[in-house]
Order: structure tokens, then sequence, then C-alpha cells
């Protein structure tokens, strides 16, 4: 049979009240005493109970975060990072991809209460009523990361996305491009498909450009979706000089296309992702990409939501905006200059 503490503290001549201080980390325990009690823990291989010291702290040290796609470049680079800061303050994640479906997400945060878990990390906006009641109703600290829901009290880390789109969009049109295409976002999105499409067409608006709607589509932010969507647009003719896709994923999908195409990026189309992900510098060209500090944002999700959990965060809650940056690589011609 596995070892218990009252085990360890016969093993080490010690009361089971000073061999659970010291597993706790408390002060006032004796060096000599700490001493005996590791030895005897060393020598029975005794493993405290996750469970057990949880019920007695109050405390998890696990932090749930729900994830729409893991397989997404974005989504993995930011959980990465999640990761690591979380692992680095103590912390275990309990990761749930959800793959957009509402009724895995209410389950997994139903799962988040049984466990206890110490903070929620949820990084997309559709919710239904059902999710809504829910996360309103529970006392664990919960903050939105990359995305920002309706008409909720929680803090979001987020970047200005229809400024982002809206840079991008002008830097197309700074090169000389007129014909700009557009591969956007599910539209039930606020964060990166409401808004990042309103940040396009305020671009072209406020530079006297027409909505060119025929090259115009929507895509689910995957490779093959950009593929597809990129495939109707060249359909249509003339085709657009520069295309702008709401995010990496899709900008390469675009790229595969043109040239299964016959044409060449950036020579016959110039292409804009967003996100900055791994992807742009792994594909070739080289995407030029509205970068989002991905690293920072993980960091700084998992940084507020321990400061919430440890109930240092006076006032009230505000969104952290984080700032976007544009990076030109090789996926965009100057079609002025001619380069």
């Amino acid at each position: 049979m596995a070892p218990k503490i009252k085990d360890v503290a016969k093993q080490a001549g010690v009361s089971v009240t000073t061999v659970s201080r010291v597993l706790n980390g408390e002060k006032y325990v004796k060096d000599d005493l700490k001493i005996r009690v590791q030895r005897a823990i060393d020598e029975l291989g005794y493993t405290p109970s996750h469970i057990a010291r949880s019920l007695v702290r109050k405390k998890t040290n696990l932090i749930g975060v729900i994830v729409p796609d893991v397989t997404s470049s974005f989504y993995s680079t930011i959980l990465s990072t999640i990761e690591k800061t979380a692992s680095l303050n103590g912390y275990n994640l309990l990761v749930c991809n959800i793959i957009e479906d509402t009724d895995k997400e209410l389950k997994y945060l139903q799962v988040f209460q049984q466990m206890r878990v110490d903070g929620i990390i949820i990084m997309h906006e559709k919710l239904n009523d059902e999710i809504r009641d829910l996360i309103n109703k529970m006392s664990i600290p919960i903050i939105f990361s990359s995305v920002k829901p309706a008409d909720q009290k929680f803090i979001s880390v987020i970047i200005d996305d229809y400024a982002a789109a809206y840079d991008a969009t002008k830097h197309l049109i700074e090169l000389g491009h007129e014909r700009i295409g557009y591969i956007g976002g599910d539209m039930r999105d606020i964060t990166s498909g409401q808004n990042r499409y309103a940040g396009y067409i305020r671009a072209l608006a406020d530079h006297g450009i027409a909505l060119p709607e025929a090259h115009i589509r929507f895509g689910d932010y995957k490779t093959q979706s950009g593929y597809e969507m990129m495939k109707e647009i060249l359909a249509q003719k003339p085709h657009p000089t520069a295309v702008f896709a709401v995010s990496d994923d899709m900008a390469v999908g675009a790229m595969n296309c043109i040239h299964d195409h016959g044409l060449k990026v950036p020579e016959h189309l110039s292409v804009i992702g967003f996100d900055g992900s791994q992807l742009t510098e792994q594909v070739r060209p080289r995407l030029t990409s509205m970068e989002q500090p991905i690293l920072e944002m993980g960091k700084v999700t998992v940084d507020k939501l321990l400061e919430l959990i440890e109930e240092k965060e006076g006032g009230p809650a505000e969104d952290v905006i984080l700032q976007h940056m544009l990076v030109s690589r090789d996926s965009c011609m100057d079609v002025k200059r001619g380069e």
C-alpha cells in the first residue's frame, strides 16, 4: 500500500501536524524537523495527495483554459506562453479544446467547477445564454484573452482589432493598391469578425476607394478556408491586386491558392495576414502581417488572472489593450514603385 502521512510522521518521529506544515511550506518549523520529515518522505517514497492538500489550503493551483482550436497557429503560440507563465508561478493548466462547440464548453466549465480550479481563461466569444448564465454565477476569477465578448463584466486582454485592421488595409493603400480583396472571419465574432471588417471598410472609405464586394469572402480562420475563399475571389475578373486575410493561417491558404493558379506573390497579388504567428517566417515568400503581441498577450493574461486570484486587483476591472504592429516582410509589393 502507498505510504500515508501518518507513516511519514512515525518514521520521522514527529506529529502529523508537523508533517503537514512542512508539506505546505509553512513557517516556524525548525530546520532539523524539516530535514527529518524530508528524509522520511524520501525513504518511504511518499507522495502527498493533491486533492487533500487542495481542500486544506482551499487552493488547487489549477487554471482552466478554454481554447477554440489548438491547431490554429495563433492559439498554439499563445497557449504555450500561457503555460510557461503559469508554470513559473506554480500553476498547472487544464486545457480544453472545444472546436467551436458550445455544448463542450458548457461541460468543461462545469468540470472546472468540480475540479475547483483557481481561475479560468476563455479564448473565444461566441457565448450562448446558458454559458453566460453559468460564468456570471461563478465565484471563480475569469479572464478573456484575445477576445472581448459583448456585455461581459470580465477583463479582456486584447488589441484594438478595428485599428489594427484599418492599419493593415491602409498599408496596402499606401503601396498603391486600389483593388483590395478581403478574407474575413466569422461575423458572429465581435473582436476578430465584426471589428476587423469594420476597420477594413473604414480604411477604404477614408481613402475614397469603393468597397469591392465581389472580392470579399468570409471563412473560419483556417488555412483550407483561406484557400477556398481565395479561389472564389480569383474567379472574379479582374482579380484584386492585394488581399487582406484576418488570420495568418487564411493568408497562407490564400498564397497557396494563388500559386496553384499560376500566379506569384507579390508580383501578381500582394497578401497581408493578421496575428504575427510563427507561420509568417515559415512560408515563402515570408508573410507580411499585422502582428498581435502574442507572447506578451499570453503572459499578461496569466499575470492579470493571478492578480484576481490573489485579490490584488483594486477598483473596477478594466480591459488591457496591447499595441499591434505591422511587420513588413516579402508578400506585399509597392505597385507605385514596381517593387
